[in-house]
């Protein structure tokens, strides 16, 4: 394995890259393998175990409707949300100590490579569901770490191409153990039980297992290579000081450094567009009544568009400036909800993934390049912890708008999508406001 990482660090797309740049971004390709997982896969093997009706909407003694399963599943996501937007700013403070992050992020890594690995033997519901809630936790606080090191790992002139690389092989390496898991969930009996070869317990465990196999060998090099260059000296913090510490962070980002403020609004806006639709596509295929197979086969495609989007704009970023490269995604965003007005057909569908993907890679990687370049380098974990609380708040007012249009009398799926460009507009002002505010690190573009 570290054979074939060193002939991948010297291949014609990776050679320009350092040792930690490149570690850094194969994380991206291991964590989107769950990501990948986590959108496709669990749900359909939760409802597996979750779902045994002896009637129309009657659960047989211990289980639960689809319906039901449906609504749990949401509601733990919906709680997994929640707590780490509330811990991410306390955990990105304390792995801001020197000598601190990799140990938070080894620990959080492994935690959610084990989870991932157990989660394929849980025997009943309800654990399934607590092994992946912590998982999923893990998850998303190495995340956290992750994006905070990017001012660790590369220059300031370089984190755009950097970002921009890890969204593009996050997304099609993803891919890579996630058809594996794909042909085991279907030799298992998934799509038909004239396909079975082996019992649906083999095809889980093989699907999670290539995972986080996948997941836990392409974070060694980061591990290893990783050196924490800035910190805060340690000090004995209680979580009370961290806590009074996180909220002068707060308070010093709405009243004196206003760049980051109206990027962070800006960013809430644009990214709650990005979200929904993501969230959302196939609700809106199927409120179309389009063909599911195809709508799946479209989004394996937008994978593929997306990898390529964000490589277009690693190679953009070396002649323009950030801001300029955002808001043409922004726009790219805007004109894709306002052809959702015509999506009638199948093909209409297609147009529209291949629009997402042009710019959902470049627009979340520019971001978090930018984001990095605004704030203060020796904080960036709990700035980046601040961040997600924005980032995972994503898609929860484009859902809420999309199902208002649908009860108003003649809504309809084509307008509620539609009605997301609003979100991007808006996004587009702040983004334009927050370029304008003076900043309080050097060197960052103006």
């Amino acid at each position: 394995m570290k054979r074939l990482f060193q002939w991948l660090n010297k291949t014609k797309v990776f050679r320009d890259l350092s040792p930690q740049e490149f570690a850094w971004v194969l994380y991206d390709v291991g964590n989107s393998a769950y990501t990948m997982l986590a959108c496709s896969l669990i749900p359909i093997w939760f409802k597996a175990l979750a779902v045994r009706e002896v009637a129309e909407d009657v659960a047989a003694e211990g289980f639960l409707t689809q319906k039901a399963a449906t609504g749990t599943y949401s509601l733990v996501i919906a709680i997994v949300t929640i707590i780490i937007a509330l811990l991410g700013p306390v955990l990105g403070a304390f792995a801001d100590r020197k000598d601190t992050k990799k140990i938070f992020f080894t620990t959080t890594v492994a935690i959610g490579v084990v989870g991932c690995l157990i989660n394929s033997v849980a025997w009943s519901w309800i654990l399934f569901l607590v092994i992946y809630a912590i998982t999923k936790v893990s998850y998303q606080a190495s995340l956290t770490f992750y994006d905070s090191m990017l001012n660790d790992v590369t220059t300031e002139d370089r984190m755009d191409r950097v970002s921009s690389y890890g969204f593009a092989w996050g997304y099609i390496g993803s891919c890579i153990p996630f058809l594996v898991a794909l042909v085991a969930y279907i030799l298992s009996g998934g799509l038909s039980e004239n396909l079975m070869l082996f019992p649906p317990l083999v095809g889980k465990i093989i699907g999670f297992g290539i995972t986080a196999v996948w997941w836990m060998l392409v974070t060694i090099p980061l591990i290893k290579n990783y050196k924490q260059s800035n910190y805060v000296e340690r000090e004995h913090n209680s979580v009370g000081k961290v806590f009074r510490g996180i909220l002068h962070t707060f308070k010093k980002i709405a009243l004196e450094d206003r760049k980051v403020l109206f990027f962070l609004i800006a960013f809430f806006l644009y990214i709650d567009g990005v979200g929904t639709i993501i969230d959302n596509c196939i609700n809106i295929g199927t409120a179309l009544g389009l063909n599911t197979v195809g709508q799946v086969v479209f989004l394996l495609a937008t994978q593929v568009v997306a990898w390529g989007g964000s490589l277009v704009f690693a190679a953009l970023s070396k002649k323009f400036k950030t801001v300029p490269l955002i808001l043409v995604c922004i726009v790219g965003y805007f004109a894709v909800c306002l052809y959702a007005l015509a999506l009638k057909e199948l093909w209409h569908f297609g147009v529209l993934a291949f629009g997402v993907g042009c710019f959902q890679g470049s627009i979340q990687s520019l971001s978090r390049s930018y984001y990095s370049k605004i704030i203060p380098p020796e904080n960036s974990g709990e700035y980046f912890g601040i961040y997600d609380i924005f980032s995972k708040g994503a898609s929860f007012l484009g859902s809420a708008l999309i199902s208002v249009v649908m009860f108003i009398p003649g809504g309809n799926i084509n307008i509620a999508v539609a009605s997301l460009a609003i979100f991007f507009a808006l996004g587009f002002v702040f983004l334009i406001i927050s370029n304008k505010q003076p900043s309080n690190r050097k060197a960052v573009e103006e």
